[in-house]
């Protein structure tokens, strides 16, 4: 038996995104007027009408009369669609103001998701405004997921750059660092990006040798989450590693073995902090420890 199901941040259940809907420019015209529209400023936070709490996401008619050319189509919810819009593209300033990591505490999945799918989108549009194989300005077309150039005709489509995160364990011991950047006593799983003509298997061997010096023997799939911060895709793993002491590369202050008991014992006395409950990290660590609390309780082979 295994953690309960994935809850962390950003996993759904998210907009239909209606992909075909970025082909009918007259469509989303005309579902401008009724749409909610997630207006993010320069800094990536949500902006709004309402409290921070129960926030009010403006219609598009509210906002502008027509759909403005740097208005991006994100997808339809049972209440409609739903567009994204730089702060600095309205008229006039929304009082509320949140951070991402702040909503995805306090909002419902599907708003949260709406904003991260927002933030990562913008994020690439505003610095991606000229075509990487001419220089020439870029515009932007399929609405809002892609920019073409008007001189040589190049498209540029946002990327999202995958990055593995996994719990490696020797069996009884669990393996987890800290950067020295991070709080006072918390430690984490161990991550790093995937690079170009690699496999996702061979990231997790390499970056969990560069950063413990810890040989992976095998790893499985466990689970996604996206990480807009601003566009990573963190995509997670349980693996084996053999049982040495770790040296730590130039990413990490210390890495440790820990047992469930150090862990469970360590949280209690304050020493240890994990991560946050908003992302897969924490619920590796967790999976991990209900994995081997259930280990531990299960009666031995025959009885």
């Amino acid at each position: 038996m295994g953690a309960t199901p994935p809850g962390y941040a950003f996993r759904g259940p998210g907009l239909d995104r209606s992909e075909l809907l970025r082909e009918r420019p007259d469509d989303l015209r005309a579902r401008w007027a009724n749409a909610r529209v997630m207006v993010v400023d320069a800094d990536g936070h949500a902006r709004f009408g309402g409290t921070a709490d129960a926030p009010e996401f403006p219609t598009g008619a509210q906002l502008l009369s027509e759909l403005p050319e740097a208005a991006s189509f994100l997808g339809m919810s049972d209440d409609g669609a739903w567009f994204a819009l730089a702060h600095e593209a309205v008229p006039d300033a929304l009082p509320g103001k949140l951070d991402l990591r702040s909503a995805a505490h306090q909002w419902p999945a599907l708003e949260a998701a709406a904003l991260a799918e927002a933030r990562s989108l913008l994020f690439w549009q505003q610095r991606n405004r000229f075509c990487g194989g001419c220089g020439h300005a870029l515009g932007l077309c399929k609405g809002g997921w892609c920019c073409r150039c008007g001189n040589c005709g190049l498209e540029h489509y946002p990327r999202t750059d995958p990055a593995i995160i996994v719990a490696v364990s020797d069996g009884p011991r669990l393996l987890l660092g800290r950067q020295a950047s991070w709080p006072a006593k918390r430690f984490s799983v161990l991550a790093g990006f995937v690079e170009p003509g690699e496999s996702l298997e061979q990231a997790v061997s390499r970056e969990v040798m560069e950063e413990a010096g810890v040989p992976v023997l095998e790893c499985t799939y466990a689970a996604s989450q996206p990480w807009p911060f601003p566009a990573a895709l963190m995509i997670g793993f349980h693996a084996q590693g053999l049982p040495l002491d770790p040296v730590v590369g130039d990413e990490l202050e210390q890495a440790r073995w820990f047992t469930l008991g150090q862990i469970e014992a360590e949280i209690a006395a304050g020493t240890l902090l994990l991560s946050p409950r908003l992302s897969i990290a924490r619920w590796l660590i967790d999976d991990w420890m209900e994995r081997t609390r259930a280990a531990q309780d299960a009666p031995p082979p025959g009885l």
